[in-house]
């Protein structure tokens, strides 16, 4: 399996490249999985559904299952810092790659989403796992770079690159552990 993340601020437009890239990848015969980093409250399930009812009673973890698609939802009852190397082990092995969201103080190989004009400074200078910059504005970078920039509005183009450097990204969890 192959593990990139991508990393930027909030409203740089890492979810939309990252929405962008799934069926990209998927037309080159690819399975796609994807980790995203959420804030500390989130929900996917509803108040009144089976699940949620389970939840609410005190169920440590919520398996609900059809022939066409399985979820888990598991509630901690102490804050838990999990690691995206713990979320990439919960993943299926049958996938060829791992799209990380978010995470940006990962140790994860990169690609950095910089827009100009979010007004947020670059991670890439400081940060060694940028491995390329994703960008709408290549000529506006803040500092030189020997780093891939790729144009952030040809999603199938980052696609391809990735693809081309695919060796880079092959995932060895004993190298995080």
């Amino acid at each position: 399996m192959k593990v990139v993340g991508f990393a930027g601020y909030s409203g740089s437009g890492k979810t939309h490249l990252v929405e962008q890239l799934i069926p990209a990848l998927k037309l080159r015969g690819l399975r796609v999985s994807v980790v995203k980093h959420a804030h500390h409250k989130f929900d996917i399930d509803h108040p009144g559904k089976d699940t949620y009812r389970h939840r609410e009673a005190g169920a440590f973890e919520v398996v609900v299952a059809s022939d066409r698609r399985l979820a888990l939802m598991r509630e901690f009852e102490q804050p838990a810092e999990l690691s995206v190397h713990h979320l990439i082990a919960e993943l299926y092995d049958g996938v060829d790659w791992v799209l990380v969201e978010g995470f940006k103080q990962s140790n994860l190989l990169k690609v950095e989403i910089w827009r100009p004009d979010a007004g947020k400074p670059a991670r890439y200078p400081d940060d060694d796992f940028v491995v390329a910059i994703a960008t709408d504005a290549p000529d506006r970078l803040p500092a030189p770079t020997l780093r891939p920039v790729l144009d952030l509005n040809d999603p199938d183009a980052v696609a391809q690159w990735l693809v081309d450097n695919g060796d880079r990204f092959d995932y060895d969890p004993e190298r995080y552990a």
